[in-house]
């Protein structure tokens, strides 16, 4: 039987979508509208990436956690580089822990070198962060 998250589709990254971790490539930097269809236009950064259609909606701790990353508060300047987005359960949204996706620099590798391309892995696998190579 599917799980809950399996049955609701969306247009922009979830939790789910990450699991322990992916490795992606930054494709842009762009604004999206996030609104429920047929609600006022609510438009928000979002990263695109170069493994994957669906955006990652930006929070400002995500950017400014982009900004460390990356060195810079040009967002050109991230264009082309590896990140790695995981699952932080600890992530909270109006006042709930709810869980949410969090991004971080590669291990063993600056995040400056654009990443050689991993095979797809099947959605919802779960890794060990211990297992995770990147």
């Amino acid at each position: 039987m599917p799980k809950i998250h399996e049955m609701l589709e969306s247009k922009f990254m979830k939790k789910e979508d990450v699991g322990a971790g992916a490795l992606l490539t930054i494709a842009g930097v762009i604004q999206k509208n996030v609104a429920k269809e047929g609600a006022e236009p609510e438009h928000k950064w979002c990263l695109t990436f170069v493994e994957n259609d669906k955006p990652l909606v930006l929070n400002s701790t995500n950017i400014q956690l982009c900004q460390g990353i990356f060195g810079s508060d040009d967002t050109d300047d991230w264009l082309h580089k590896a990140i790695v987005l995981y699952t932080d359960p600890n992530v909270s949204y109006q006042g709930k822990v709810i869980g949410g996706i969090r991004v971080r620099k590669p291990k063993n590798r600056p995040a400056a070198v654009a990443p050689v391309v991993p095979p797809p892995q099947p959605v919802g696998q779960m890794l060990e962060d211990d297992d995770i190579p990147f």
